[in-house]
């Protein structure tokens, strides 16, 4: 009955095409290789059937996707019809006109997709995005090692300063990792931590994400050499390789590790909380239609069926993806998945959206370069700071 529904849902956005005719449709994600891999294996086939057309699915960075369709806009030529974009690169999509904005008719949803993860694509009031894939991070740790050393998952921040200390003394290195490479894994960690730290993620000089920062100075010692080129893939090799016994990181994670890996003493839950509370950013990717796309309602169709319970069914049993949809629950995963599908509910409980700003790209740079100078060059948080906070306080007053 569900694939009855689906293909009805197509089959009422689809064009008439000729006879002689074969649509092809162009989609861009940012996907990891195994992630890919269930895609183009079992998702595109599945609709390329459907709608009698042939999917081109290309990977493009998310911060690359605006010059890539900007180049294509000013060549007259857009050759992108669907593209999936991290929920925090979505103002300058707008700003630059480039995506093209959705009517109430091209836009609804099923009830049964969350209403939270609704807001991010609705920007002045007015809808040019639809909820994808709803991502939050969880905590990853080595249950073996814990028991070994006879510790405890830790729950808040001196209990998490308390494990990484004792690892390290144990060990002579630490096995504790912070997202430390640069880019958008290290600000999305940063930005969870100065929330749960009851700072201000845009004020550097706020002091919640001034103690973030010396926090994270503390932790510096104890910090797995790894950490220094962690982002969301090595992350997963640090802990499948036990250079790390405990990290954050997105639930693709899980089946890689635990099933691909053989990993079984991985353990998740959600994490620990700051001073000020738990804080989990929810990201994940929404979908557009760029300005100009050739197949708009073949697009159409294939955002009705990512968004279907058939296809978010099956992301959710094969990649652990977190659903976007309320009526998939916890018994569509295997046995072995449905305790760290649990780790990423709690999670998503404590979630907070990152603000779409305009200048996410200039506060990116000075996020990662108030790391970078102060886990790996050790400089002090009181002198690196304050003329990045009046660097961001001069963004945030020229939007």
């Amino acid at each position: 009955m569900r694939w009855l529904l689906v293909v009805l849902g197509i089959l009422a956005v689809l064009p008439t095409w000729a006879a002689a005719e074969e649509p092809a449709l162009t989609v861009t994600m940012r996907l990891a290789e195994a992630e890919w891999e269930v895609m183009r294996r079992d998702i595109l086939p599945t609709f390329e059937i459907l709608c009698a057309c042939k999917v081109r699915a290309i990977d493009v960075p998310p911060e690359a996707l605006v010059q890539r369709l900007r180049a294509m806009q000013q060549a007259g030529r857009m050759d992108i019809d669907l593209f999936a974009q991290d929920n925090m690169r979505l103002q300058e999509l707008v700003d630059a006109g480039l995506v093209s904005p959705l009517t109430a008719q091209e836009s609804e949803m099923s009830d049964s997709v969350y209403p939270a993860l609704r807001v991010a694509g609705v920007i002045d009031k007015q809808r040019y995005f639809v909820p994808f894939r709803p991502n939050v991070q969880i905590a990853y740790y080595n249950a073996d090692k814990f028991t070994e050393y006879d510790l405890q998952p830790p729950r808040t921040w001196p209990e998490l300063l308390a494990v990484a200390r004792a690892f390290a003394e144990r060990d002579g290195i630490g096995r504790v990792l912070f997202k430390g490479a640069g880019g958008a894994p290290t600000t999305t960690q940063l930005y969870e931590w100065i929330v749960a730290g009851g700072g201000d993620p845009f004020d550097f000089a706020d002091s919640g994400t001034v103690a973030t920062f010396e926090f994270l100075a503390s932790l510096r010692p104890y910090l797995s050499p790894e950490s220094r080129r962690a982002k969301w893939d090595t992350t997963n090799d640090a802990l499948a390789q036990d250079a790390a016994f405990l990290a954050q990181n997105w639930p693709f994670g899980v089946p890689l590790l635990v099933k691909d890996y053989g990993k079984t003493a991985i353990r998740t839950y959600s994490g620990w909380a700051g001073p000020a509370r738990q804080a989990h950013v929810i990201g994940g990717d929404v979908l557009g239609i760029p300005v100009g796309a050739r197949n708009r309602r073949l697009a159409l169709a294939m955002i009705q069926f990512l968004q279907s319970h058939m296809v978010q069914e099956a992301l959710t049993e094969r990649l652990g993806w977190p659903s976007l949809r309320s009526d998939i629950g916890d018994s569509t995963s295997e046995a072995w998945m449905r305790p760290h599908a649990e780790s990423v509910q709690e999670a998503l409980s404590h979630g907070v959206f990152r603000a779409n700003v305009g200048y996410w790209a200039d506060y990116e740079r000075l996020a990662n370069e108030a790391v970078q100078r102060i886990l790996w060059r050790a400089e002090a948080p009181a002198t690196v700071l304050p003329p990045l906070a009046a660097r961001l306080d001069a963004l945030r007053k020229r939007e």
